[in-house]
């Protein structure tokens, strides 16, 4: 086909009457297309997002707390997986190519010169799992040698203040983030946490001070800063290419019980090898249950529901983007209308946040009962922003800044003017359902340099760029975005709970 001129492919087209007018009125205006966009971005310069250097410096020491699949993929992302898990990867690669890929992105993953030298949970079995998984640097199969085991710490207090620790990660239930960053932090270990910040309004101002005062290096788990995409988003806006923003929407879809937080309970679970104390922790006394360990997400003693959990991936994108910060004021409705097991977090929550000196409104609406795929919009005078994976902007019929061409009959409206598909057009190297809703959402891979890489993987990375690099280096989910992504969550989960439009005031910096 390359061989075929431009003459060619119009002369073959013309010899079908009908289907070769259509045909070729087709190609004329994709044609007229790919110069519009060449036209419209002339004066737009389009930042990609930079190559993460490669890491240098002394090989850092980490201990993990939390060691179940959330920490156990941060372990993937550091390098590290269990070799019965890599047997069944290389299994499944035989025959299926995306585990091939899946395979492949993680054997060729950089190594970020970390050794986890202590792990702490307090389910035995999932203790067990993070020690194997650590004690193979060469990421090998059974077959292949074991490297030295962590040592497993019983409470995350003897695990903070080991000699042998210079970082922390913590990946536990939201009700310990701030307890643990804590005891980290006054300990001088570096700390990577697991979103959302806070369980609580007032434990974030703690975390907030003791961050700053210890002048550790912190890191919210927002991976999704890593997503190409949102960069590119926030280079165009910048740009004013939508012209003046006003409405947000962005949204949460689910459809499956694992989406709802009902997950597996391991059959050889059980008061025996489960700390039940400690998990209740700061938490409300309830009676040893499995439902509640395994599916904490679903109870407010130990979650932050549907605002905590995923709408701040939807929040610190937008942040990532536009600069938003705290919200002036927020409302919230919702309920627990499908799952109807015994939660007291809803599974239906609508919230609306509003910043009146940006003449700007966030809209959040999620369920859990219905896998509508929507992704997010950003909405502006002169043309409208699609984003998840992939981006595209789509002119506005009433656009300003793009009447003329409209009025020539180069834009079309509502069409396209400009798309951006980071490396290649598929996200499908998966293997669980979470990672494929993360996947569609662009919150597992990115792209650079044309090579699909975990964002987890470099997330880490530059936490421990910074750790590496010293002087007051942060990365760029630092205390201070972490503290903006907790309030505006806080803010959506009491207006649902109270009923009522809550307000910040930035003065006072307290939530009336």
């Amino acid at each position: 086909m390359t061989n075929f001129s431009r003459r060619d492919i119009i002369k073959g087209l013309a010899t079908l009457p009908v289907i070769g007018a259509v045909a070729y009125g087709v190609y004329r205006r994709q044609k007229r297309y790919r110069e519009l966009n060449r036209n419209l971005m002339e004066d737009i310069q389009v930042q990609l997002p930079d190559e993460l250097p490669a890491v240098k410096g002394d090989r850092l020491r980490i201990g993990i707390i939390g060691t179940g699949s959330r920490g156990r993929y941060l372990l993937k992302a550091l390098g590290y997986v269990q070799p019965e898990s890599l047997d069944r990867w290389q299994v499944s690669a035989r025959e299926d190519p995306f585990y091939r890929e899946y395979l492949q992105n993680f054997l060729e993953q950089e190594d970020l010169n970390v050794e986890v030298t202590a792990v702490c949970d307090i389910f035995d079995a999932n203790a067990r799992k993070g020690m194997l998984a650590s004690s193979n640097p060469d990421r090998t199969g059974t077959g292949g040698k074991s490297g030295k085991e962590p040592v497993r710490y019983k409470t995350y207090k003897e695990l903070c203040s080991a000699s042998d620790v210079d970082a922390v990660i913590i990946a536990t239930p939201d009700h310990w983030h701030v307890p643990m960053a804590l005891e980290a932090a006054r300990n001088g270990k570096h700390v990577y946490c697991e979103k959302p910040l806070s369980w609580t309004v007032a434990e974030t101002y703690e975390i907030r001070n003791v961050i700053r005062e210890s002048g550790v290096v912190f890191q919210l788990g927002h991976q999704g800063r890593q997503t190409d995409s949102y960069q590119v988003a926030r280079s165009l806006i910048r740009q004013n290419v939508l012209g003046k923003v006003t409405l947000i929407e962005v949204c949460t879809n689910r459809n499956d019980p694992n989406g709802a937080w009902v997950y597996e309970i391991p059959k050889e679970a059980g008061p025996g090898n489960i700390d039940w104390n400690q998990f209740i922790g700061p938490a409300p006394w309830h009676e040893f249950s499995l439902e509640r360990f395994f599916r904490w997400r679903c109870w407010w003693d130990y979650s932050t529901g549907l605002s905590g959990d995923l709408f701040t991936h939807e929040f610190d994108a937008m942040n990532q983007i536009l600069d938003l910060g705290i919200p002036h004021s927020a409302v919230a409705s919702g309920g627990i209308y499908f799952f109807k097991d015994g939660r007291t977090v809803p599974d239906v929550l609508n919230m609306s946040f509003e910043y009146p000196d940006r003449d700007l409104t966030l809209l959040y609406s999620a369920t859990l009962a219905s896998e509508k795929n929507r992704g997010k919009v950003i909405m502006g005078h002169d043309g409208y922003m699609d984003l998840s994976e992939t981006l595209v902007i789509n002119a506005d019929p009433q656009s300003t800044r793009y009447r003329e061409k409209m009025d020539q009959g180069l834009i079309e409206p509502n069409k396209p003017i400009y798309s951006y598909v980071p490396g290649k057009d598929k996200v499908d190297a998966v293997t669980s359902a979470t990672e494929k809703y993360f996947a569609g959402r662009g919150l597992l891979y990115t792209y650079r340099g044309g090579k699909e890489v975990d964002t987890s993987h470099l997330h880490l990375k530059e936490w421990l760029n910074c750790i590496r690099r010293g002087n007051g280096a942060r990365p760029s989910c630092h205390i201070d975005a972490a503290f903006e992504e907790a309030m505006t969550a806080h803010m959506g989960t009491i207006a649902y709970k109270e009923g009522r439009r809550v307000y910040w005031d930035s003065g006072r910096e307290s939530i009336e």
